[in-house]
């Protein structure tokens, strides 16, 4: 219960902190490398 608390008595501690991660989250999404067609190694016997 503590961080309710402390989220009521400070509001834009939080509102800036999840603003943060998720800006945070979206640069790291864009930043992050993607590959279409990875490469597959077929087995055989």
């Amino acid at each position: 219960m503590w961080i309710v608390k402390l989220a009521l008595r400070r509001p834009y501690t939080f509102v800036i902190t999840s603003i943060l991660i998720f800006v945070l989250g979206v640069v790291t999404i864009t930043r992050m490398a993607t590959d279409i067609f990875p490469e597959i190694f077929l087995l055989s016997v």
